[in-house]
C-alpha cells in the first residue's frame, strides 16, 4: 500500500519509508478503565517470522486463511526473547543503513492471528481496538477489513471497529515490522526488540460513553484549599452528559466540567501521595479517577510544587527485564519502584519513552516525582554530524507532534507527572520546538524539558548529562559559559532557570564513585535542583551455558555485527533485580535525614521536602570491638524539612575497646512500600579510639640450608617471601599494583585501562636485590618495574617476630618518570581455597573504595569468600572492604591467618587471580581455583564515572608516592611458641 502527501508536492512513500505516522488511528486519549465490556486479547496468538515483507504469507489477514502450520506466541512478547531472530544492541549507531526515512528490505517481519468471540450482547454496539505498544510499526485487519497502521512504538493507537466487528468469531491479522520510518525516531540506547510487547484488547463503547477527560486538579498553598475542574469530551458525537462524584470532597453527582473550590484539601506529593477516589459516570458508563492535587511552578528560578522547592533523587528507568525484554509483567514493575523507595528514591524520568501505563498508576500510589519523556531519539545521526536529522525536517514535523500528542494525551492525569520532556538525544531544531508550543498549549500546568536545547531556547528547565562537580559549582553559582548560539537576552533566560542533571554518575559496572560531591552541590545551591542517575537497571538477558550455568549476555553475545558490548549493563540493580553496591552507596547519599555529631551532642537534619520526622523513630545502639554493649530509643521531636535538632548523647556505658556509636531513622509504622522498622538513614559517631598497638617483643631469624624460620613463618631463603604461618602453606605477600579494570576505569575519552596497559602495570616482574637477616628482623630489597619501559619501584619487606605472629613494613619508593595514577600499592598473597570463612571488624558489610564509601559502617561482619563476590556481569574489580582492622580467614576447622591492619587496611579475599578477572567476559568464565588470593591494600584508586562520565575526582586518585604501611598476620589457631 502507498499513502500520499500533503499537496505540495511530496514525494510517494510506502506505508513503512512515509516519515508520517500511521493512519486509520482514532485520536488519542487518556489511559483509563471503565464498567464498559472489554476483550482482553493478550495469551497466545498464531505466528509466523519472515526475514523480509515480500516473504510474509500472502493473504494471512483474511478470515479463511490457514494457520495452522503456525507457531504460537505469547502476547504481550518481544518476538527474539522467544528464539525468532535475535536481539541485538546498540547505543548510538543505528543497525540499518542511515536513508532516511528508508528502511533495509532485509526487514523481519512478524505476522500475528487472533480468532476472538463477541458476544450478541455487543449487537449493534460501537467498539474500539486499542494496542498499547507495538515495536516499531504494524499494519492491522480484523476480519478480513484494514483498520489502518501504528507507529511508535511505546505508545497506544487505537482503531475504531464498528463497521469490521461482528457477532461470534472474529479474526484479527496484524503484521509486525521491525523497521520502519518510526525506527529513524527510536535510537534509545536499547535493545531492539520487536513484537507486540504491551497489550491488546477490543473495547465496548456504549452509546453514552466516556471518550477522555483531563482532570485538573490545582491546589494553593496559601489557603490550603484545592480547585478541581475535570474537563470531558463523551459520546461518539460529544454529546452525553457525564456526572461526576468524588464523596470524600462532598461533591455529589454533579456536572462534569464545573468548577469546584474546596477548603481544607489534602496535597499529593512524592512525600505524601494522597489520591482522592471519584467516579465519572454516564447513563451508559463509570470510570473510576483517582485525583491528586498539586500545582507545579517555576518560582525565582526553582521547580516548587505546591509553593516548594523539591530536590530530586532520582534515577532512569528503561523497560527492560531478564526473561520477557521489554514485555515487563506489573509485578516486576511493582518490584522496581519497591525497592527505589526503599533506596530513598523520589523520582523517575521514564527514558527514553513513555513507560506501560501500570508504572505511572504505581507512581501515582506510591508517591514519585515522574518526567514523562517522548518516545523519540535520533542519537544515531549525531555520528553523521547531525545531516538529515529529522529534528529539523518539515517532513517529519507530523510525527514530531504526533508523538508528543499521544504522550501527553495518554499520560496527562497523572499527579506524579511534573515535567514533560521532548525526548532525548535528537540534537535541536524546529520539529521539537513545534512540539514544546504544543505541550505548553495543551497543558500549560506542567513546564518543559529537553536536554539538547542546551541554549533552552524552548524549555523551562535547564537540563544537563554528566556535567562535572566543578561543571555544576559554576551552574549553581550562575557562572556557567555562554551557550555559542545564545545571545545576551538568551542567556540571561538559561541563568535564571532551575537546573538539574538528566543523566549522571553512569552506574555501569563497580561504581558510580564521586554520589557524594554532587549531592552536596544540590543541598547547597537552591538552582541545583537534584538528578537522575543512569540507570534503574542492567539490560542483561538471561543465557545458560551448555553445562547449565546462568549468566546476563549483552551487546555481541547473540552476533550482531554492530553492538556496543556491555554499555547496557549500566545500572543500580542487576537484571535478575538484585541491588548492587551503587545503589546502596546512593541510597545513603541521597537520605533524606542526616545524622551527624555535634559539639558533645546528636543533630538530626531533615532534608525532606515536605513532610516533618514525625513518621521515624530514632534508635540507636552502642558497639565496642564490633559487639553490642547497650541499645535504646532516641526521643526526637519532630523536625520540620529543612530544620535541625540537636540533642544530648544518650547515656553510655564505658568500654574497653574501639566504640562506635550508630543511630538509625526507622519508618515507626508500616507504609506501603516497606514495614515498619525499615531503615530510612543512618549516622555514626565515633565514642572511644583504638587503643595503641602493644609494643612489639622481637625475635631472631633462623638461617637454615634453604629456608628461614622466624617467629610462626618459614621464608624461602634465596627470594625472602614467605612460604609457610604456622601450618598455612602461603605464598606471598608481594607488591601488587594492579586490578581487573572496571568499566569505568576502561571508559572515557583518556581510558585509565588503557593508560595503565600502557605503562605495563598488568606485567610487573619483581627482582629480588638481596634478603639480609638481622637480630630482631628480616629485610628483604627488590625491585618492581614493566618489561620495556624505564621507571619502577624499589621495595622494601621489613619484617619482624613476635610471639604469635609476624609484622611487615613495606616501603615503596618509586624511581624514574612514572606517568598517571595506578590501580592501587598493596600486596597479593595465596593461600589455600580450604580457607573461605571470613570474620572482620573494618567498615561492611559490602564492598567500598575510596570514592564509595558512604554505605558501610564501622562493624563486625562474618562472611565467606565466595559471597564476597559482587557477580558484576561484566566481572572487574571488586569486593574491597575498607577501614579493616583486622580480619580472620579460617576453614572449617578454624584453621586459617589473621590479619591486622595498623591502623586499617583495604582486604579483598576471591578464589582467581587478577589476571584471571580481567580475562574474564561473563561470570561464568570464572572457575573457581585451589587457592584464595588475597589483596592487602594500604591505597586504592577511586572508581569515578568515565564509562559515561567524569572520571575519578582528584582526592581519590592514586598517584605512584612514597608510601610506607604495616600489617601483621598471625597463624589460627594460636600456637604455643616452641623456642
Amino acid at each position: 500500500m502507498t499513502t500520499t502527501a500533503d499537496d505540495a508536492g511530496r514525494r510517494r512513500f510506502s506505508y513503512l519509508d512515509d516519515p508520517a505516522p500511521g493512519y486509520g488511528g482514532l485520536p488519542p486519549r487518556s489511559t483509563f478503565t471503565s464498567t464498559a465490556a472489554r476483550l482482553p486479547l493478550d495469551g497466545e496468538w498464531r505466528f509466523h517470522l519472515a526475514p523480509t515483507v515480500t516473504e510474509a504469507p500472502a493473504g494471512f489477514h483474511l478470515t479463511g486463511f490457514d494457520d495452522s502450520g503456525w507457531d504460537a506466541l505469547a502476547v504481550p512478547s518481544s518476538w527474539p526473547m522467544h528464539g525468532y531472530g535475535r536481539p541485538a544492541y546498540t547505543n548510538v549507531v543505528y543497525p540499518f543503513p542511515v536513508d532516511p526515512p528508508y528502511v533495509p528490505t532485509e526487514n523481519p517481519t512478524g505476522s500475528f492471528r487472533r480468532a476472538f468471540e463477541v458476544p450478541e450482547t455487543w449487537q449493534d454496539t460501537d467498539a474500539v481496538l486499542r494496542f498499547e505498544g507495538v515495536d516499531s510499526c504494524a499494519r492491522v485487519w480484523l476480519n478480513g477489513t484494514e483498520l489502518g497502521v501504528t507507529k511508535g512504538s511505546r505508545l497506544p493507537t487505537e482503531f475504531r471497529v464498528r463497521e469490521a466487528l461482528r457477532v461470534g468469531r472474529n479474526v484479527l491479522a496484524v503484521q509486525v515490522h521491525q523497521w520502519s520510518s518510526g525506527s529513524y525516531l527510536e535510537d534509545q540506547d536499547m535493545w531492539w526488540l520487536p513484537g507486540i510487547f504491551r497489550s491488546v484488547a477490543v473495547i465496548r463503547r456504549p452509546a453514552a460513553a466516556i471518550t477522555d477527560f483531563f482532570v485538573h486538579a490545582d491546589f494553593d498553598h496559601t489557603t490550603g484549599r484545592g480547585t478541581l475542574r475535570v474537563e470531558v469530551d463523551a459520546g461518539v458525537n460529544g454529546v452525553a452528559p457525564v456526572r461526576l462524584t468524588v464523596e470524600e470532597l462532598g461533591i455529589i453527582d454533579k456536572p462534569a466540567g464545573e468548577v469546584f473550590e474546596l477548603d481544607e484539601i489534602e496535597p499529593w506529593t512524592a512525600e505524601t501521595p494522597r489520591l482522592y477516589d471519584g467516579e465519572l459516570f454516564t447513563s451508559d458508563e463509570r470510570v473510576p479517577i483517582r485525583i491528586g492535587f498539586r500545582t507545579v511552578a517555576i518560582v525565582d528560578g526553582q521547580i516548587t510544587v505546591n509553593g516548594r522547592p523539591i530536590l530530586i533523587r532520582g534515577v532512569n528507568r528503561h523497560e527492560h527485564h531478564p526473561d520477557f525484554g521489554r514485555a515487563v509483567p506489573e509485578d516486576a514493575m511493582r518490584e522496581d519502584l519497591l525497592l527505589m523507595k526503599r533506596h530513598n528514591v523520589n523520582a523517575i524520568r521514564t527514558s527514553h519513552y513513555p513507560p506501560h501505563p501500570a508504572m505511572l498508576d504505581l507512581c501515582d500510589e506510591l508517591g514519585f516525582w515522574v518526567i514523562d519523556e517522548c518516545d523519540l531519539e535520533t542519537h544515531g545521526f549525531g555520528v553523521l554530524d547531525w545531516k538529515n536529522n529529522p529534528s529539523d525536517d518539515p517532513l517529519w514535523t507530523d510525527a514530531y507532534l504526533d508523538r508528543m500528542r499521544r504522550t501527553v494525551e495518554r499520560d496527562k492525569n497523572h499527579p506524579s507527572i511534573f515535567l514533560w520532556s521532548l525526548g532525548n538525544e535528537s540534537h535541536t531544531g524546529a520539529n521539537l520546538a513545534a512540539m514544546a508550543d504544543w505541550a505548553r498549549d495543551r497543558d500549560p500546568s506542567r513546564p518543559i524539558h529537553y536536554e539538547g536545547d542546551a541554549a533552552c531556547e524552548y524549555v523551562d528547565v535547564y537540563s544537563r548529562m554528566y556535567a562535572s562537580v566543578p561543571d555544576v559549582d559554576l551552574i549553581g553559582k550562575q557562572e556557567e559559559e555562554k551557550h555559542e548560539n545564545a545571545d545576551d537576552a538568551l542567556d540571561a533566560k538559561r541563568r535564571a532557570m532551575p537546573f538539574i542533571l538528566c543523566e549522571y554518575a553512569h552506574a555501569m559496572g563497580n561504581g558510580p564513585g564521586g554520589l557524594s560531591e554532587y549531592q552536596e552541590l544540590f543541598e547547597r545551591y537552591p538552582r541545583c535542583q537534584g538528578g537522575f542517575v543512569w540507570e534503574w537497571i542492567d539490560h542483561g538477558i538471561r543465557q545458560h551455558t551448555a553445562d547449565g550455568r546462568e549468566f546476563f549476555a549483552y551487546g555481541g553475545d547473540f552476533g550482531e555485527p554492530l553492538h556496543d558490548g556491555n554499555f547496557v549493563i549500566d545500572g543500580l540493580v542487576f537484571p535478575d533485580r538484585q541491588p548492587s553496591p551503587g545503589l546502596l552507596e546512593f541510597k545513603k547519599v541521597i537520605e533524606p535525614v542526616v545524622i551527624r555529631a555535634g559539639d558533645n551532642s546528636l543533630i538530626v537534619e531533615n532534608h525532606y521536602d515536605f513532610v516533618t520526622t514525625g513518621h521515624l523513630a530514632f534508635r540507636w545502639a552502642l558497639e565496642s570491638a564490633g559487639e553490642k554493649v547497650a541499645d535504646g530509643e532516641l526521643v526526637v521531636p519532630p523536625v520540620a524539612p529543612g530544620q535541625r535538632a540537636e540533642l544530648p548523647l544518650p547515656k553510655l556505658p564505658r568500654t574497653d575497646a574501639e566504640s562506635w556509636l550508630t543511630v538509625r531513622a526507622e519508618l515507626a509504622a508500616d507504609q506501603p512500600w516497606a514495614a515498619a522498622g525499615h531503615e530510612i538513614a543512618w549516622g555514626q559517631l565515633p565514642v572511644k579510639p583504638a587503643a595503641p598497638a602493644p609494643a612489639f617483643a622481637g625475635r631472631r631469624p633462623q638461617l637454615r640450608s634453604d629456608h628461614i624460620v622466624f617467629g610462626p613463618g618459614v621464608f624461602d631463603a634465596g627470594r625472602g617471601v614467605l612460604r609457610k604461618l604456622g601450618n598455612l602453606v602461603v605464598d606471598g605477600p608481594r607488591l601488587d599494583l594492579w586490578r581487573a579494570p572496571t568499566d569505568n576505569d576502561r571508559g572515557g575519552e583518556h581510558s585509565e585501562e588503557l593508560r595503565w596497559r600502557g605503562n605495563g602495570l598488568h606485567r610487573l616482574q619483581h627482582r629480588t636485590i638481596d634478603v639480609k637477616t638481622g637480630s630482631t628482623e628480616l629485610v628483604v630489597r627488590s625491585r618492581v618495574a614493566p618489561a620495556g619501559l624505564g621507571f619502577g619501584a624499589h621495595v622494601w619487606y621489613r619484617w619482624r617476630a613476635g610471639e604469635n605472629g609476624l609484622t611487615l613494613t613495606v616501603n615503596v619508593d618509586p624511581e624514574g618518570n612514572w606517568p598517571d595514577t595506578v590501580p592501587r600499592i598493596g600486596l597479593r598473597m595465596r593461600i589455600p581455597s580450604t580457607v573461605d570463612n571470613i570474620d572482620f571488624f573494618g567498615l561492611g558489610p559490602g564492598e567500598s573504595y575510596p570514592d564509595s564509601v558512604k554505605a558501610v559502617r564501622v562493624g563486625r561482619y562474618q562472611s565467606t569468600v565466595d559471597d564476597w563476590q559482587t557477580p558484576y556481569v561484566f566481572p572487574q574489580e571488586n569486593g574491597n572492604r575498607s577501614g579493616v582492622r583486622w580480619a580472620q580467614l579460617t576453614d572449617a576447622d578454624g584453621v586459617g591467618l589473621r590479619v591486622d591492619g595498623s591502623p586499617t587496611i583495604n582486604l579483598s579475599a576471591r578464589r582467581w587471580t587478577s589476571e584471571d578477572l580481567d580475562r574474564a567476559r561473563h561470570t561464568t568464565d570464572l572457575r573457581p581455583s585451589e587457592f584464595v588470593y588475597l589483596n592487602i591494600d594500604a591505597a586504592l584508586h577511586g572508581l569515578g564515572t568515565a564509562s559515561c562520565g567524569p572520571g575519578v575526582l582528584p582526592p581519590y586518585q592514586l598517584r605512584p608516592v612514597s608510601t610506607s604501611f604495616t600489617v601483621s598476620f598471625s597463624p589460627l589457631p594460636v600456637e604455643e611458641d616452641d623456642e
